[in-house]
């Protein structure tokens, strides 16, 4: 999956809870009083669910009875304690004003604030009660039950001051209940017909809550509340230094001009950081190319892509913009200890890569000095055939030639025995005959 793609997404993965932990979620954040006892040993954990969610019947005639499992996995329930006055729903981008309270599962209140004014979908409240916010109807209150993993998770939240609304820090892996009270609706205006300030202010608001889930590395979050803080910061002003809003086009003052640069390059910068925590790289790069783009000499600019290059293997590229990084700022230490890695770990490639060059050259010298012993160790046992072939071919020869030397040996005697005969015969013939 494209990993640009994901990003955008508001929520994690849900499909991995299975009956068990659906069960204990809601056997442990409910009131037992309001519990039914199963009518059998082997209830389901969605009827346990069910039954568990029904209201007392003093309530009966002004709230729902259904509960509903709003994910399907048990990890975030609804009830409804009051029906709305209308039928209406927020959607997404609306502007809702709520009233809310959250207990732990002892009773223990960490959350509670009065109308105060959230924008769906953009996670100014806990993700399951962002989530929550949209299948209420105006006027409604009702009982939202969270799980840990959309509330504060394994973290917890250690430091109240980092969120107004909490009041009590949050231990880890905390079930939430929430009583939430939906005051009013109304939908999100034109971001052009606002005011430069406005915007400023709203931009600012969703980067300062970007930065929170940055902190808590709650990285997808953090780079849809960026997003959103770009889209009243970024592209709000004219080549000219003029921007629209409801009272006609206003010109920008030089101081405003700049702090609204100052702010998007915030963003910008921030956002490349939640985008290479997911190997977003591509996007990151097209996020500090924004930055540097305007600002050359940015050092936190030019530190993210070096981190980004490092992360896609260009460890020379990322060398290079990190010693640029420490010369625009000579103080920040983290540059330099960052650069100080890069250059060692460029060090110790560049030896690996002499190590195995090496190593293959070795290899392809001994391949050829075995191709070159192999055609001698030929020729040594072709000379050998050749000389034991030849040795051959000379017996042979002699062989034939001494039977000659003997058989022209023999007619040699053959013939003068035969013409010495012939004399003694005639000379015997002779004396006989006088």
């Amino acid at each position: 999956m494209d990993a640009e793609k994901s990003s955008s997404s508001s929520f994690e993965d849900l499909s991995n809870l299975n009956e068990q932990e659906r069960a204990e979620l809601a056997s442990s954040v409910l009131d037992p009083t309001h519990m039914k006892a199963p009518e059998t040993s082997h209830s389901t954990a969605e009827q346990q669910q069910k039954n568990e969610c029904e209201p007392n019947p003093s309530e009966e005639n002004e709230a729902d009875s259904e509960c509903m499992d709003i994910l399907g996995n048990g990890t975030l329930l609804k009830k409804v304690l009051k029906k709305g006055r209308s039928e209406l729903r927020p959607e997404s981008k609306d502007l809702v004003t709520i009233t809310y309270t959250g207990k732990l599962e002892d009773g223990t209140v960490v959350e509670e604030h009065s109308n105060v004014v959230v924008q769906i979908d953009d996670v100014e409240v806990v993700q399951g009660l962002d989530m929550a916010l949209k299948l209420m109807n105006e006027g409604e209150v009702a009982e939202v039950i969270v799980n840990p993993r959309f509330a504060y998770g394994e973290l917890g939240l250690k430091d109240p001051t980092e969120l107004d609304p909490v009041i009590r820090s949050v231990p880890p892996n905390a079930t939430i209940t929430y009583t939430v009270t939906l005051v009013s609706m109304r939908e999100e205006s034109d971001i052009e017909a606002r005011t430069y300030t406005s915007r400023k202010e709203i931009g600012n608001k969703k980067r300062l809550r970007g930065n929170y889930w940055m902190k808590r590395q709650e990285y997808n979050l953090a780079i849809q509340s960026y997003r959103r803080a770009l889209e009243y910061l970024d592209d709000t002003v004219s080549a000219g230094g003029m921007m629209e809003s409801g009272a006609g086009s206003v010109e920008l003052s030089t101081t405003e001009l700049q702090d609204l640069l100052e702010d998007r390059m915030k963003v910008y910068n921030n956002l490349a950081l939640a985008q290479l925590k997911i190997s977003a790289h591509e996007a990151a790069l097209k996020s500090v190319d924004h930055v540097l783009k305007c600002q050359p000499n940015n050092a936190k600019a030019l530190f993210r892509k070096g981190k980004i290059l490092d992360a896609k293997g260009d460890t020379a590229g990322a060398i290079t913009l990190l010693q640029k990084a420490a010369t625009s700022d000579v103080d920040d230490k983290l540059i330099q200890s960052e650069l100080s890695k890069l250059i060692l770990k460029s060090k110790r490639e560049a030896r690996n890569e002499r190590d195995l060059y090496q190593k293959m050259l070795g290899q392809a010298q001994k391949l050829e000095q075995k191709t070159k012993t192999a055609p001698a160790v030929q020729n040594n046992e072709s000379s050998k055939v050749k000389c034991s072939s030849g040795q051959k071919l000379l017996s042979l020869i002699y062989l034939i030639f001494s039977n000659n030397l003997i058989l022209q040996m023999m007619m040699w005697g053959y013939l003068v025995g035969t013409i010495l005969i012939g004399v003694v015969g005639v000379a015997i013939f002779r004396y006989n005959n006088p």
